[in-house]
């Protein structure tokens, strides 16, 4: 019988994301749109889609042998999992997302305190309960099954909302109380998975392309041919923290270089560097940086 990993896929605003990063990793997710098992070309992967909300409860129960959900799941369900890796990305992009507490911009209340007796609402109610609770502010805390911005200041006094770059919130003309959570996805697992050989293995190995993959977000490949007696001039050129990989061509006159630099530095680089002596000069881009 062939070997497999379940694994939980998160299903909804981390889905296409998590897709495209799987991608770089050289795992190819293909999802029907009637089905909650996609295919891959990874025989070894067995993946059903689930909400993020419920992949810890599910990792830790052990009907998946691993996950992709977000730190705020993990700490707003209470699951007990295992914490591979932090992947930094989110929904559209490759940053952090926030919950933050919000209310109107012309509210009073400019504190949690203020939040004494008060009304909030919010998808993240366990967390927020016991960030309340922690804050010695007793308010009635409910859950939120949408639209929760629209409820700021006509049905609750406050909200607590995922944010990303804050742009829905202003939009919305909602100003920022306090930040109670800072969350990145992760992969977790759990301990009856790791004891198993194999699947701790298929794990690890998963966890490393993943975090290669994102480590080249925004990377690219330079490489040139450089004549020696221009080296340090073309070497001066390049970020004092980027080591190059110089290697001897036929041409005892000449090198091959390689390095490894964000993309957007690099339209201001190689005009420099062609100016400085460089030639055969190649952009490439990476799908993945392992170190």
């Amino acid at each position: 019988m062939d070997k497999k990993l379940r694994l939980g896929f998160p299903k909804g605003s981390l889905q296409d994301s998590t897709i495209e990063l799987f991608k770089k990793a050289g795992i190819k997710i293909n999802v029907s749109s009637r089905s909650y098992y996609p295919s891959s070309d990874d025989s070894e992967l067995e993946i059903m889609l689930v909400r993020s909300q419920e992949i810890g409860k599910y990792v830790e129960e052990g009907f998946f042998d691993a996950g992709l959900t977000g730190y705020d799941w993990i700490c707003e369900s209470g699951a007990k999992v295992k914490e591979v890796c932090e992947l930094n990305y989110a929904k559209s992009g490759f940053r952090p997302v926030r919950w933050v507490l919000c209310v109107p911009e012309a509210s009073k209340i400019k504190s949690i305190k203020d939040l004494q007796g008060k009304r909030v609402a919010t998808e993240l109610i366990n967390y927020t309960k016991k960030y309340f609770a922690k804050n010695k502010v007793k308010a009635d805390v409910e859950f939120s099954w949408g639209a929760t911005e629209a409820k700021a200041g006509t049905l609750v006094d406050a909200i607590v909302e995922l944010t990303e770059t804050g742009s829905s919130l202003r939009a919305n003309k909602l100003r920022i109380v306090e930040e109670l959570l800072t969350s990145t996805t992760r992969l977790i697992t759990n301990a009856k998975a790791l004891a198993d050989k194999w699947k701790k293995e298929k794990i690890e190995n998963l966890a490393l392309l993943l975090k290669g993959a994102l480590a080249a977000e925004g990377m690219v490949g330079l490489k040139m041919n450089v004549p020696i007696k221009a080296l340090d001039k073309v070497t001066a050129v390049l970020p004092a923290l980027k080591k190059p990989t110089i290697s001897q061509l036929s041409d005892a006159d000449w090198v091959a270089l390689e390095v490894i630099l964000e993309e957007k530095t690099v339209k201001k680089i190689i005009p420099a560097l062609k100016r400085s002596g460089a030639e055969g000069i190649i952009e490439y881009p990476l799908n993945k940086i392992i170190y």
